[in-house]
């Protein structure tokens, strides 16, 4: 979320840019690597639009996200698993800080597959870390119209992805967007659209795709641990 200021909203009813925090926001999509580095960013979306909705949109644009053959995205749980972007298991230990400290290790395959997951994701809590200490324009909201502060969202991703190519002794400190974190984890959207049976059946092969890698890395675990007996 970036927050915008309400008046700098075109047209009469801007209650569909307040999100669930209660200010007025921006919503952005972004897809980052492993390098701390942007590859796509939607801005411009309105603060309440849920996520599954922005991704749709994402995906139907012409010069849109694409998924490397064989590829996927991993995207937390503001998003339904499906095709290519693969989500963590609801109502499951996910967050770090939940296998943090003696005795709270995984204790069973969809556990294992979360803390994976989060290791892997917390990339682009790491990168909006950064991004906002590097740009802190986006603390709050800055006095422009609302195309421009959109437009600023995207000129400030590349010349951030400049900065991490050729300034990369250029360091920020960190600070972990943990509230857009929290609360993104903690809703998905699962009605918001009406699904066909091509996309159903994609719903179900992503899931059973989720399961068995979840299996896998479980039974490699026993595996290991019972060479070590």
């Amino acid at each position: 979320m970036v927050p915008i200021f309400q008046r700098m909203i075109v047209g009469n009813d801007s209650s569909n840019y307040r999100n669930r925090h209660g200010f007025t926001s921006q919503n952005v999509l972004v897809a980052c690597n492993f390098d701390l580095e942007f590859i796509y960013v939607l801005s411009g979306w309105e603060g309440s639009a849920h996520d599954s909705r922005i991704l749709t949109d994402a995906l139907s644009r012409r010069n849109g996200l694409k998924v490397p053959h064989g590829k996927y995205f991993l995207v937390d749980c503001g998003f339904p698993n499906r095709r290519q972007f693969l989500a963590p298991f609801r109502g499951v230990r996910y967050h770090l800080s939940d296998f943090t400290g003696q005795g709270r290790h995984p204790e069973t395959a969809n556990e294992l597959f979360n803390l994976r997951h989060a290791y892997l994701r917390n990339a682009v809590e790491r990168l909006f870390g950064i991004f906002k200490s590097r740009f802190t324009i986006f603390k709050t909201a800055p006095p422009f119209p609302f195309k421009i502060q959109a437009e600023l969202v995207l000129a400030c991703a590349g010349l951030h992805n400049y900065l991490r190519k050729e300034c990369r002794s250029d360091e920020f400190p960190i600070e972990l967007d943990t509230e857009d974190a929290l609360s993104s984890d903690s809703e998905e959207d699962d009605d918001f659209e009406i699904l066909s049976e091509i996309q159903e059946q994609q719903r179900e092969n992503a899931n059973q795709l989720r399961n068995f890698t979840a299996t896998e890395m479980w039974s490699d675990v026993d595996v290991v641990n019972n060479n070590m007996h």
